[in-house]
């Protein structure tokens, strides 16, 4: 009878024995799997950030060659062509002075008029393409000198407002752009349609949003009219940046574009 007990416990023992040495191979086998896995994860990130890497290098590369198309473009606009506005200026100026016929100085003057135009278009084209200018700083100052010299020959007086404007902010090339060209249609209609003597420019920004807002205090917009063209492209321009632009026309006309930093 004990010899059965004694066979008994010693069967119990190495069942125990057994199921212990399964699952201890289990154990192995699962940590293993594990392992397995997590190298596997690790190299699979390891890739997707060497191919991310690549990506990023390749995007780099592509801004440094397109940063240096603009800069050969800047220098043969100021170069070639900004003499050859020059050079036909001091032209113009010197037929005028040997022009005794009033019909000609009229139309050596429009030719003068014409030059200067195109020296500012082609300045305000260098300033669009310089890179260096890409900060909300730079665009303000920009924008002030600008509507400062287009309107000091009207009878519209010019005041500007900056609220929290941080100068060393990045505004990318083409939010600057369109900003810029919405602010030059914007000075027009004030000058040709308003009927306005004050306007006001005003720069906001609140984090990574800023703001640029045109009011003056003339007789505002019939909307019982069809939309401007003017209105329509600053609308536009401003939904191709992802932003906003806004009319309204209580006492005067109020013009409010936003966009995303």
């Amino acid at each position: 009878m004990d010899h059965i007990q004694d066979d008994i416990k010693l069967a119990y023992i190495i069942a125990i024995g057994i199921m212990m040495i399964f699952v201890v191979f289990i154990i192995l086998i699962v940590l293993t799997y594990n392992k397995r896995q997590l190298l596997y994860l690790r190299e699979k990130q390891l890739k997707e950030s060497e191919y991310k890497n690549q990506l990023l290098q390749k995007e780099l590369e592509k801004q440094k060659s397109i940063e240096a198309e603009r800069k050969r473009i800047s220098h043969d606009m100021h170069d070639d062509l900004g003499a050859g506005i020059s050079a036909l200026k001091l032209q113009a100026e010197f037929l005028k002075q040997r022009a005794e016929n009033d019909d000609l100085i009229s139309d050596i003057n429009e030719l003068l008029k014409t030059s200067e135009e195109m020296n500012i278009s082609m300045r305000e084209m260098l300033w669009s393409l310089n890179s260096g200018n890409d900060t909300i700083g730079s665009f303000v100052e920009y924008a002030k000198i600008y509507a400062e010299n287009f309107l000091k020959k009207t009878n519209i007086l010019l005041s500007t407002e900056k609220k929290d404007i941080i100068l060393e902010t990045v505004i990318t090339t083409e939010q600057r752009r369109n900003l810029f060209l919405c602010l030059k249609e914007a000075l027009n209609n004030a000058y040709k349609h308003s009927e306005s003597n004050q306007l006001k420019l005003s720069f906001i920004q609140k984090d990574k949003e800023f703001m640029m807002k045109i009011s003056d205090n003339g007789i505002g917009i019939n909307h019982e009219k069809p939309e401007g063209n003017g209105l329509r492209n600053m609308k536009r321009r401003m939904q191709e940046q992802n932003g906003h632009c806004e009319v309204t026309t209580e006492n005067g006309t109020h013009l409010f574009f936003r966009i995303d930093l």
